[in-house]
């Protein structure tokens, strides 16, 4: 038998690779997320990400019509992300609103403290766009609105008739411990947003 008569073996054969739409959709986020963390959304063009996921320009259209579109998706799935962990805390601390308040405040400080931390990500992005109505900046305030509405049920929870109050309070400190670790690094006043909150719920509990 001559060499070109030879059967491919089955490993010999290359099948490509067909990825669901929800694949496709995560390797682009993913994709977007690594770039703007490292960078910011607006310095990172279409196409430099359509490269850097392996994915054809027109796959990558398909799933988002625009950068805006990208960018909003990008910032609302990592928000999706951020509650999600928030919730199982709350959940295991269903019985302790005052730990479970706090919780959120250790979740933020977590992430303060980790590697390659360069502030809020919800505040960087959205601040980039000026049009209220932007994907992104739309995103980030559904985030707000949504950690918000959390703190202010626990708050009430600890002090009842002043959980308005605390929660803004709490939202604050947690606003400035991602402002102050972004641009001070984890050790300076970020460092002491955890103990300015457990003082300010001890307070208004009475």
């Amino acid at each position: 038998m001559t060499a070109a008569a030879i059967p491919l073996a089955a490993d010999d054969v290359s099948v490509p690779v067909r990825r669901s739409r929800a694949e496709r959709q995560a390797i682009v986020l993913d994709t977007a997320e690594r770039l703007f963390a490292s960078r910011s959304s607006r310095s990172v063009g279409m196409d430099e990400l359509v490269r850097e996921t392996g994915l054809g320009k027109m796959t990558v259209y398909r799933l988002f019509k625009s950068k805006d579109d990208l960018v909003g998706a990008y910032l609302a799935r990592r928000a999706a992300t951020v509650l999600a962990l928030i919730d199982a805390d709350l959940e295991r601390l269903a019985d302790d609103p005052r730990a479970a308040l706090l919780s959120v405040v250790d979740t933020v400080e977590a992430d303060v403290t980790r590697t390659g931390f360069r502030g809020c990500p919800f505040t960087n992005v959205s601040s980039e766009y000026d049009d209220p109505q932007h994907p992104a900046r739309s995103a980030a305030a559904d985030y707000k609105f949504e950690l918000h509405a959390r703190l202010e049920r626990l708050a009430e929870q600890v002090a009842p008739g002043s959980g308005e109050d605390l929660a803004a309070h709490v939202h604050l400190i947690i606003d400035g411990m991602y402002l102050s670790g972004g641009l001070l690094g984890p050790d300076g006043p970020a460092s002491h947003g955890r103990q300015l909150a457990e003082r300010l719920i001890d307070i208004a509990a009475g």
